[in-house]
């Protein structure tokens, strides 16, 4: 069962404001330097040991500040990994890492073989699941904390033909619905993994037998903060599944399980403009991609807004119905310019509601409603607060104009990441501390709101992400911030 009776104990964390942001900058970029593998950076040392898709954009937006250079490597590393279907792996291993460290590793997976006929490279094992698509997004800003450096390594030349053969697989080959939106195929893909916006479709999996794999997550977290067995096994299956069919989109692959993400497709939406940006940097012209980026947004409106609701929904595509429960990812749309007038204002209204709490019951935004039945301040995306989410919250508030209210949620956000620890996530009333601590995306976040006061716009954010004083690629010499 899962708890749904709310506590209220004393705020556990100063209130916001109450840090001093050179010595939070100082602390976030002492985590970063300490995840840092020499290529890329882990999640957590302990709990997460490779590098991930969506981690390591938001890693690579908060290192733009104090390691451009090391910024553009982040992404570049993730990206020769890249699938020659144009998928994007949402685990890189690194064969360092003992097998038995996480689960499934690459010993599951089997991409070199069982991803052969999709494109998988042979030189590096990945998974075959996706994330979401933030990694346009955060090429384009990483470029623009240091344009200079950028355009001497010509990182946005290398980088966009990639980035936009990612994005022709999402809009071509899962379109399952057929509605011009990409549909993910395992709740990992969405990165809000455990939300019980995926408990209905994810009922009709057949769960991989008990005893048949062994759970890493637990020897690092509270069994009651994570997934149950029974959804893990759910996991497990599809992703097995998935492999057995060697990675292959087709019917049978979403007749298992295929959902529409309001969040998933804000985000490649919001990485369309920016491909845009990049695409115009490069003199090759976006005006095409922001009208696609346009057409995009609409039908996500058509088919994911609910007006009743007033907040997006997933789309089962089993049933080819919404599904009803009220996950943040519904609110991730705020970060797209062009939404209509009164999809913005519903969107403000249930954020500012009992639902979500924003600037009211909650100190950050909860991944799932405060008033749901399946709501647990604790258990992984079934209500605590995540600093990547938050941080898009206050972007989008920032793109409609809602300032006095992206500041308040800014400061809070830093406080809360700074006092945490740098949790993984926290409680959303207390700010209590719950997963891995020294997270990376964490400190990434909070250095870059730290850094930046500017809107979202296509102009460098802060000047203080100047040139690097690494003297080469190698990462031979790290950061003075990085000390």
């Amino acid at each position: 069962m899962y708890r749904t009776t709310q506590l209220t104990p004393p705020p556990l964390l100063p209130a916001p404001g109450a840090l001093p942001a050179a010595g939070v900058a100082r602390r976030a970029a002492q985590v970063l330097h300490r995840n840092w593998t020499g290529a890329s950076t882990v999640p957590s040392r302990a709990l997460y040991p490779h590098q991930w898709s969506w981690d390591s954009a938001f890693i690579a937006i908060g290192l733009r500040h104090v390691a451009p250079r090391r910024a553009q490597r982040e992404v570049e590393t993730l990206l020769r990994a890249q699938w020659s279907d144009g998928r994007v792996p949402h685990i890189v291993f690194n064969p360092a890492v003992p097998p038995a460290a996480y689960f499934p590793g690459p010993g599951f997976w089997r991409s070199s073989t069982a991803g052969r006929a999709a494109g998988a490279p042979r030189t590096v094992e990945t998974s075959g699941l996706v994330q979401p698509p933030v990694h346009a997004l955060a090429v384009w800003l990483t470029h623009c904390a240091d344009p200079e450096l950028s355009r001497s390594r010509s990182f946005l030349s290398r980088a966009y033909p990639k980035l936009a053969a990612w994005h022709r697989y999402l809009l071509g080959r899962r379109d399952a619905g057929g509605g011009g939106l990409a549909a993910v195929v395992h709740p990992w893909e969405q990165g809000m993994d455990n939300s019980p916006c995926w408990d209905v479709p994810l009922s009709r999996v057949t769960p991989a037998p008990e005893g048949s794999f062994r759970r890493a997550d637990l020897d690092h977290g509270a069994p009651d903060d994570r997934p149950t067995d029974l959804d893990y096994g759910r996991y497990v299956r599809l992703a097995a599944d998935y492999r057995d069919r060697h990675y292959a989109d087709t019917r049978p692959v979403f007749d298992a399980f295929a959902v529409e993400d309001p969040s998933f497709n804000a985000l490649l939406i919001a990485s369309e403009h920016a491909l845009a940006r990049i695409a115009a940097e490069l003199g090759l012209g976006g005006s095409a991609r922001d009208e696609r980026a346009e057409r995009l947004t609409a039908a996500l409106v058509a088919r994911l807004w609910d007006p009743e609701r007033e907040q997006f929904l997933c789309r089962d595509l089993g049933t080819d119905t919404l599904v009803p429960e009220r996950g943040v990812t519904g609110l991730l749309p705020l970060v797209l310019p062009a939404l209509p007038a009164p999809v913005v204002a519903g969107l403000l209204r249930t954020a500012r509601g009992p639902c979500f709490g924003l600037g009211g019951a909650a100190r950050l935004v909860p991944s799932y409603d405060l008033t749901g039945a399946a709501f647990d301040p604790h258990r992984y995306w079934r209500g605590p607060a995540w600093f990547n989410v938050n941080w898009l919250v206050e972007r989008g508030l920032r793109v409609h104009g809602e300032h006095a209210e992206a500041r308040a949620l800014r400061a809070a956000l830093v406080t809360t990441a700074d006092a945490s620890g740098f949790a993984e996530y926290v409680d959303p009333h207390t700010g209590r501390a719950c997963g891995a601590r020294g997270f990376s995306w964490t400190a990434a976040l909070a250095l870059d709101l730290v850094r930046t006061g500017t809107a979202p716009d296509s102009t460098p954010e802060g000047a203080d992400g100047g040139a690097s004083d690494e003297t080469d690629d190698d990462g031979a010499k790290e950061e003075a911030d990085d000390e």
